[in-house]
C-alpha cells in the first residue's frame, strides 16, 4: 500500500512554502547502508529515520543523522519514556502512511495537527543532523532522496502543525 500522499504531493507542498530542493533518483534502498552505496554527489547529512513507541504508547519519530549511533535504552532515559520500541509496520503506516524503509519527515505531510490539536506523535530531531548545509531524506518512498536546508526541513515539518524538539544524541 502506498502512501496517501505521494512524491508529487510532497515536492508541491515544498513549491508552495517556497522551500527550494534537490530530487535525486536511485534504486529502492531500506537500509542506511544501501543509501550510502547509491548516493551520487550529495554531500550532507542524511536521515536516519525512526518510529518509535513506547510503553504508555506515546509515539515519536526520531530523525537523526545517519552515522548517529542511537541505543533506545538510553535514547528512553534522555528523552523521558519508558521502554521505547519499534512501532509496527501498521501503526507507521496508519500514522504516517508509508511502510518501512520509507520513513522520512516529509510523511508528517500525511498527518498533519491542527492548530491547538495534540499531536498524534512527537517529532524529535537531531542537532547534529541541523549543523549540515543540505539535509535528504526520502520524497515518501524510498526510491528517490531530495536535498533541502536544515531552516527549511523546519519549515516544513512546522507547515504540518508540528514543533519539532532537537536533541543531542551524542550521549544516547
Amino acid at each position: 500500500m502506498e502512501s496517501p500522499h505521494t512524491e508529487a504531493d510532497a515536492l508541491a507542498h515544498l513549491d508552495a512554502l517556497g522551500i527550494p530542493y534537490s530530487l535525486h533518483r536511485h534504486d529502492p534502498v531500506f537500509t542506511v547502508q544501501e543509501a550510502q552505496a547509491v548516493r551520487i554527489d550529495m554531500p550532507g547529512g542524511h536521515c536516519k529515520n525512526l518510529f518509535l513507541r513506547d510503553k504508555k504508547k506515546n509515539q515519536l519519530l526520531v530523525v537523526a543523522e545517519e552515522n548517529t549511533r542511537i541505543r533506545l535504552d538510553d535514547l528512553a532515559d534522555i528523552l523521558g519514556f519508558k521502554r521505547l520500541s519499534f512501532g509496527s509496520a501498521d501503526r507507521l503506516k496508519a500514522v504516517l502512511g508509508v511502510m518501512p524503509g520509507s520513513v522520512t519527515p516529509l510523511s508528517l505531510i500525511n498527518c498533519p495537527i491542527a492548530a491547538g490539536e495534540t499531536p498524534e506523535l512527537q517529532v524529535i530531531l537531531d542537532e547534529a543532523l541541523l549543523s549540515f548545509k543540505t539535509i535528504y531524506c526520502h520524497p515518501l518512498h524510498n526510491a528517490a532522496t531530495i536535498g533541502i536546508s536544515p531552516d527549511d526541513l523546519l519549515k516544513f515539518i512546522e507547515s504540518t502543525g508540528y514543533t519539532p524538539h532537537t536533541q543531542a544524541f551524542s550521549s544516547a
